[in-house]
């Protein structure tokens, strides 16, 4: 199995990134679409109705799909032996962006049953929200490229 997990590595990580690109994809665009929900979608039913279709099929059909492979391939990347070192700090830090991402995924899935709901807030605080998947993919991309 080590053997094979050794000779399948560049595969699974050329997965991971495409996996990754795709759910970022999503976190990048799911809170501007709340950012037009917000501010446009109150002028009249139809373009709300969009947004609810629209936000919903992005986050079920391309963001959750892309949440899980980029979660397995990257655990089958951990997993492969003599890879990672774990007395360095940047496994770390990425493990905790990840995570941070995985936190930002939940609060977009949550915040998009508000709405669907009925409970829209302020465009400015979906503009705000947008910029934290930006702060999350900077401090995993320095980490994973510099190796600190």
């Amino acid at each position: 199995m080590t053997d094979l997990m050794i000779a399948i590595y560049p595969y699974v990580k050329a997965f991971h990134v495409i996996a990754v690109i795709s759910w970022m994809a999503g976190l990048f665009y799911l809170p501007r679409l709340f950012v037009y929900h917000a501010e446009r979608g109150a002028e009249a039913a139809e373009p709300t109705d969009s947004f609810r279709i629209m936000e919903e099929k992005l986050l079920r059909v391309i963001m959750r799909p892309a949440m899980i492979a980029t979660w397995a391939s990257g655990l089958w990347l951990v997993a492969t032996p003599g890879i990672l070192d774990w007395t360095a700090l940047w496994p770390w830090f990425k493990a905790t962006g990840v995570l941070g991402m995985t936190g930002f995924h939940i609060w977009c899935a949550a915040e998009r049953r508000r709405i669907a709901a009925g409970a829209i807030r302020r465009g400015r605080s979906y503009r705000l929200m947008n910029e934290v998947p930006t702060v999350l993919l900077i401090g995993i991309v320095v980490s994973v490229i510099v190796k600190f």
